[in-house]
């Protein structure tokens, strides 16, 4: 028994005095410090540039073999050139003394008061140890402002069970530009989303892309909401950026709007239609009808309508009983002119209307001037409603007539005699201006004694012809909105043979009759459609032939 106690004795020492000597070994150099730190701005802007130095001293006497320095970026940052967040770099020896500093610039991305944390570790084995030791620090740098704007233009108020269209705006002030961003919207509990403009990824997804700074743009949504009385619903958006298949909050908004009792009903009406779909160049009439739906009666009453658009002749507006506002593009309707709203009583309904024209050359800028509406935005008391107005596309089809081209080379007399043969080119253009715009079609009808040749360029135009009818027909497939304006514009170019008789001679004889472009809209779902001239003899397109040649000799 005796012999067990002083074995156990022993391996008891043992143990001991080997942890005592990995302890030793592990603390030897406890007091020789190696620091260690990274130095930075505390605070800085969403997406500035800041650079983290990180410096290390070896404040002992002995020699840090193998070091290596991991530095460790805050969490969605942007590195320079897309590095990686965590760098490693393999460093010489540090003497003692010897003290050393490396830079590392990003520019971070988050919230505005949210911390972002830097960190820095440097691990060494003192010479004639085989232990490593690790030294770490970190360093935080608040986002003290995030510079951009996230807003609601939304109504305070609205009755349960109507219609409400809202807008969400949003603009860059970021001395960088912001890619991959997004918008997500959490709608309040009883909404129904209906449409929005541009187009979700899903219901409450959007892709916003790149945003330099003074860029901005506008989400709008229409949608049913429902609730009781008094009820509150909010409406939230966060504007974020979509990093590693994550987003990044950035900034968020949140509105409120209380549901409240109807007491006045307003409709709208454009050239008697309570769904009318606006073209370019329409003189339109608006009347504008509003009922006292509640149990009280309303005096002394202004109604305001305030009209946004860019396609309105704001010159051709006439409203006799209301007075324009250039400022704001308004006009107000004043009780002491207008009698249902000096004194409207319940159940009683009363009317405003007023005309305006539609500008018929508006140019588009961009692709963001796709699928244009009218809106006007009616006030009245405690009511609100706004009203969207869709315009069709406008097609435009060029058809012009050459003698003298480089694409077929045209042969036969100028100016064409009888019994001979005269070739022409005839060439059309599609132009499409606000809408994309399927199945599109041209059609012309030969002239007399005008046959096609065959020759067409692009070779693979889908261009038909009905010797019955003598009609060309050109088929595209789409033209989306701005093509024709923005950028080049669909062509097709044919040679036809004229022949002229007796009877045409000392006439100009028309070549091709007018050319009809239709097509159906995919944004207002009308046939949209023009015409253009026809083309005769003189060819007024070709500068190199005379009113004379066009003569048939």
């Amino acid at each position: 028994m005796r012999n067990k106690i002083i074995l156990f004795v022993v391996i008891a020492v043992v143990i001991a005095g080997l942890a005592g000597f990995w302890y030793y070994q592990k603390n030897i150099y406890s007091k020789e410090v190696l620091k260690l730190e990274i130095l930075g701005p505390e605070e800085a802007e969403l997406a500035q540039e800041i650079e983290y130095t990180v410096k290390y001293k070896n404040n002992g006497n002995i020699k840090l073999e193998d070091p290596r320095l991991v530095f460790e970026y805050p969490k969605y940052s942007i590195t320079e050139e897309g590095e990686s967040l965590r760098q490693e770099l393999v460093l010489d020896d540090i003497y003692p003394g010897e003290e050393k500093t490396f830079h590392f610039k990003s520019r971070l991305l988050g919230k505005e008061g949210e911390i972002k944390k830097a960190q820095a570790w440097l691990s060494y084995r003192p010479k004639n140890l085989k232990a490593r030791y690790e030294s770490k620090t970190s360093h935080a740098v608040q986002i003290k402002s995030v510079p951009l704007t996230l807003e609601f233009d939304l109504p305070s108020k609205i009755e349960s069970g109507k219609e409400i269209s809202f807008r969400l705006n949003y603009f860059s002030n970021v001395n960088y530009p912001l890619s991959n961003l997004g918008i997500k919207l959490e709608y309040p509990s009883d909404f129904e989303f209906k449409s929005a403009r541009p187009q979700p990824l899903e219901e409450t997804d959007w892709e916003i892309g790149l945003l330099n700074k003074a860029e901005g743009g506008r989400i709008e949504i229409t949608g049913n909401i429902m609730g009781k009385v008094g009820e509150q619903k909010n409406f939230k958006a966060q504007l974020g950026s979509w990093q590693d298949g994550e987003f990044v909050f950035l900034k968020e908004a949140v509105r409120a709007v209380q549901i409240v009792t109807p007491s006045l009903y307003i409709t709208q009406e454009i050239n008697n239609n309570p769904q009318y779909i606006a073209t370019p160049g329409d003189a339109l009439h608006y009347e504008i009808y509003f009922k006292n739906i509640g149990e009280e009666s309303f005096s002394n009453l202004f109604l305001v309508v305030k009209l946004e658009g860019e396609l309105f002749d704001f010159n051709s507006l006439k409203a006799p009983l209301g007075e324009f506002e250039t400022g704001d593009n308004s006009i107000i309707f004043d009780w002491r002119r207008v009698p249902k709203l000096q004194f409207l009583d319940a159940q009683e309904e009363g009317k405003v209307e007023f005309w305006i024209e539609l500008k018929d050359d508006w140019q588009i800028a961009t692709e963001k001037d796709k699928n244009p509406v009218l809106r006007n935005k009616v006030y009245l008391s405690q009511a609100r409603e706004e009203f969207v107005t869709k315009v069709n596309s406008k097609l435009e089809i060029v058809q012009k007539g050459y003698y003298q081209d480089e694409i077929f080379g045209n042969t036969g007399p100028l100016p064409p005699r009888v019994g001979n043969v005269t070739t022409y080119t005839i060439t059309w253009q599609a132009k499409n201006y606000y809408n994309d715009v399927k199945n599109v079609k041209v059609r012309a009808v030969l002239g007399k004694n005008a046959e096609l040749t065959g020759k067409i360029f692009p070779e693979d135009a889908r261009l038909t012809f009905d010797s019955v009818s003598r009609e060309v027909v050109w088929k595209m497939e789409t033209l989306h909105a701005g093509e024709g304006i923005l950028g080049g514009a669909p062509n097709v170019s044919f040679q036809i043979s004229f022949s002229p008789s007796a009877s045409q001679k000392g006439t100009t004889p028309i070549l091709i009759n007018q050319a009809k472009i239709s097509g159906e809209d995919q944004f207002t779902e009308n046939l949209v459609e023009s015409t253009t001239h026809p083309i005769d003899t003189t060819l007024p397109d070709d500068n190199t032939v005379t009113a004379s040649e066009g003569v048939i000799q």
